[in-house]
């Protein structure tokens, strides 16, 4: 399986998990239940991993372009 295609679907199941962790939070507020202060916790470990993926995705363009540009000059 190609890397790209991984890292591409990690970050949209993470991104799931992200929106379904914070949107039970908010129907639990909502519901007037408050929950414990580590479940606001929750949501910052698929965060995090988001952002490592999303920075990889941001970066292949310009990766891309400067090893063409290797490639050009040598």
């Amino acid at each position: 399986m190609n890397w790209n295609i991984l890292i591409r679907q990690t970050h949209r199941w993470l991104s799931i998990v992200f929106t379904a962790v914070v949107v039970a939070i908010f129907v639990s507020l909502g519901m007037g239940k408050e929950p414990a202060q580590w479940v606001y916790f929750l949501p910052l470990f698929p965060l995090a991993l988001m952002t490592l993926t999303g920075l990889y995705m941001f970066a292949l363009p310009y990766a891309a372009k400067w090893r063409d540009a290797q490639r050009a000059d040598g």
